[in-house]
């Protein structure tokens, strides 16, 4: 009989990536630790949710409880990228049977995740710093972890060992495994404002991108009736620039279109933060007992607001492929394999599609075109639909998410959607 320490699966992390991975698989029946170095609520950046967040809360079974959180609906987005041609924008229900999403305070929504994980039988450990994976050979047979207050750490036994330690990437670093796109090295500053104009009807919950000439603003209104807003550049042309963070950040917001007007006359009521928003994918997602998840395994660019969705999407895959892995051991190295092989190409796709949308001189037109080469090469939809498709975060990953948890919280009849190269 196993002991109390001896585990199915241990998390490593307790975000969105850790806390689904693990509600899910103790939803299958399986007994799971999740080991979380920080006490929740904790502040994070990454409020702007897409609809391909939503099959993984539905299996969740969160979505009655978010819509009562009184978060803001977000139907779609708004954009003023491109060459010239003003404000534009796509809704949600052009392309998924979501009609909408979430802007959220991570800070509480993290916690919601964490909770239902709780709720669904996993054993969640706050303030638990893990020390080292502990290896059998090549394979991940648990971890060390020591709790805030104790004098020595604890061993806990896994067959699974899950790193959703984001970008402290404990399994990656210790093998090498982060490669960084180096066309995508950005710095992103950010703070947060009141008394801001909004836009109306659907769009009243829309994040706005807008381009600048060095970089691009995000806009996203919150439930508490603040916004928050932040500038993105390439550390190069930050550097170049000889001011602060904080200087470029009001000298662009002054210089800015759509954004300026929106937020003329409101209020800062914060501080400024500011992240590297390095993008980079791991070399590989697993090894023997061992799996990556969400931002331990890759992060693609803030720039169309992937970030959750994508670690939301990953964590159904994943959750899916450790609970026929650890019934089927003997079929482990095939069903990882099949994870990582369907979750590269969709990260794949969408890192071409974010390169071919940082060129402003196109027009929407031809990120609809763009769009549409990479997820429906048959023009088996309009280009629009597609362009909202890829945004919406609902194309690219069929293969990872056909088995039974996914069938039961997303329907997808559209014909496949096959990944492919970008036109230049």
């Amino acid at each position: 009989m196993a002991g109390k320490d001896d585990f199915d699966a241990v998390i490593i992390g307790g975000g969105p990536g850790g806390s689904a991975t693990a509600g899910l698989l103790a939803k299958q029946g399986h007994k799971v630790l999740v080991l979380e170095k920080e006490k929740f609520p904790r502040y994070h950046i990454g409020e702007s949710l897409i609809t391909g967040s939503m099959p993984t809360l539905d299996a969740l079974d969160l979505r009655e409880r978010l819509d009562n959180m009184g978060y803001v609906r977000k139907y779609g987005g708004s954009l003023q990228w491109g060459r010239n041609q003003g404000t534009w924008d796509f809704r949600f229900t052009e392309a998924s049977e979501y009609e909408y999403t979430f802007q959220v305070r991570r800070a509480d929504f993290d916690s919601v995740l964490l909770g239902r994980a709780r709720e669904l039988g996993a054993l969640v450990i706050e303030e638990a710093t893990v020390q080292e994976v502990l290896f059998d050979g090549d394979r991940a047979v648990g971890v060390r972890y020591l709790r805030k207050g104790d004098a020595e750490p604890t061993t806990a036994t896994s067959r699974l060992v899950v790193d959703a330690s984001g970008q402290q990437h404990l399994l990656a670093r210790r093998f090498g495994l982060i490669d960084y796109h180096d066309d995508l090295r950005n710095i992103a500053v950010w703070a947060y404002f009141q008394n801001c104009r909004r836009y109306g009807g659907t769009r009243w919950g829309d994040t706005l991108t807008e381009n600048r000439p060095n970089g691009w603003f995000w806009f996203i209104p919150l439930s508490d009736e603040t916004v928050s807003v932040g500038y993105v550049t390439p550390i190069d042309a930050y550097k170049k620039s000889g001011k602060t963070l904080e200087e470029l950040h009001a000298s662009e917001l002054a210089a800015a279109d759509e954004i300026t007007s929106l937020t003329e006359g409101a209020t800062r009521v914060s501080g400024f933060r500011t992240i590297k928003d390095w993008s980079y994918t791991c070399t590989r997602f697993y090894g023997p007992g061992w799996a990556l998840v969400g931002d331990a395994a890759a992060f693609i660019d803030p720039l169309l607001s992937t970030g959750v969705g994508l670690t939301l999407r990953g964590s159904l895959g994943l959750a899916e492929t450790a609970d026929l892995a650890l019934r089927n051991p003997d079929e482990e190295t095939a069903l990882f394999e099949r994870y990582e092989r369907n979750y590269r190409d969709f990260l794949n796709s969408l890192l071409e599609f974010v390169r071919f949308f940082y060129d402003r001189t196109k027009s929407k037109e031809d990120y609809w075109d763009a769009a549409q080469q990479s997820i429906d090469p048959r023009r088996l939809r309009p280009r629009k639909i597609d362009f909202a498709r890829m945004l919406s975060g609902v194309s690219g990953t069929r293969d990872i998410f056909d088995g039974p948890l996914a069938l039961k919280a997303f329907r997808d009849t559209d014909a496949p959607d096959t990944p492919t190269e970008l036109a230049s």
